[in-house]
C-alpha cells in the first residue's frame, strides 16, 4: 500500500457530549482539517481544467470551469470522516450536486470511477452518487478549496469515508459492473461506510 504524507493532526481527541452520537465508531474528534495525499499534490490550472462524465450514459458531457461554476453553488453542511480515524464535524462545503449533470448525461449503469487529475481513480455505486449524496465542491467554509485538500475541484460523498471524495477530480465514468479504484486495489474496503466501518477488505 502507497505510503500516506500527513500533517496537521491534533490527537485522539473526545467528542464533546452533545456530538458524541454523531461521531462513527473507532474515530476521534479533530477540529482540523489534517492533509492526507498519497503522492505529490498536483497544481491545476482552472483556465484548462474540464470535469468529463462518460462511459454507460446516454448523452455524454464535458464541462469547463465556467460551465461548473455558472450551475450555482449550494451550501453543504457536513461532517466528515477519514479511514484514518479523525471525523471533523460541523464543517461545510460549497459546490454543485452531482444530480445537475446526471440530469444532464442521463446514466445507464450502476457503478462509476471517479478520476483524479494525476489518475487515482476510486469507485462507487451510483445509489451513493445520486439523491443528493454527492457534490463538486470548490470551496470550504467559505474559501476555495486548497490544492492540498483537492482543490481546484474535489468530489464530496461525506456519508462515506473521505477517500471516496477524489481530490482534483476530473472524470467520473458511469460502468455496468464494479471495479476497484486505486485503494480499493491495494486493501481498502470496497464501500467505505464509516458507520460499519468498513476501512478494509475483511471489515
Amino acid at each position: 500500500m502507497a505510503d500516506f504524507v500527513s500533517r496537521g493532526f491534533g490527537g485522539g481527541r473526545r467528542a464533546p457530549e452533545h456530538l458524541a452520537k454523531r461521531m462513527p465508531p473507532g474515530q476521534y474528534y479533530e477540529k482540523g482539517f489534517p492533509v492526507l495525499t498519497a503522492g505529490p499534490t498536483p497544481r491545476v490550472d482552472l483556465a484548462s481544467w474540464t470535469f468529463k462524465v462518460e462511459g454507460k450514459v446516454v448523452s455524454p458531457g464535458e464541462w469547463s470551469w465556467e460551465q461548473v461554476a455558472g450551475l450555482g453553488l449550494e451550501q453543504i453542511p457536513c461532517d466528515i470522516h477519514c479511514v484514518t480515524k479523525w471525523s471533523k464535524l460541523d464543517t461545510s462545503f460549497g459546490g454543485v450536486s452531482l444530480d445537475r449533470f446526471w440530469d444532464r448525461v442521463e446514466p445507464r449503469g450502476g457503478f462509476a470511477v471517479a478520476r483524479s487529475t494525476g489518475g487515482y481513480t476510486t469507485n462507487l455505486p451510483m445509489e451513493d452518487l445520486t439523491g443528493g449524496k454527492a457534490w463538486l465542491v470548490w470551496e470550504h467554509e467559505g474559501t476555495p478549496l486548497t490544492p492540498d485538500h483537492g482543490g481546484p475541484v474535489r468530489l464530496l460523498v461525506p456519508h462515506l469515508y473521505l477517500w471516496k471524495s477524489a481530490k482534483w477530480i476530473s472524470q467520473i465514468r458511469v460502468l455496468a459492473d464494479d471495479y476497484p479504484g486505486f485503494w480499493e486495489a491495494n486493501g481498502y474496503h470496497n464501500r467505505g461506510d464509516p458507520w460499519r466501518e468498513q476501512r478494509y477488505w475483511n471489515d
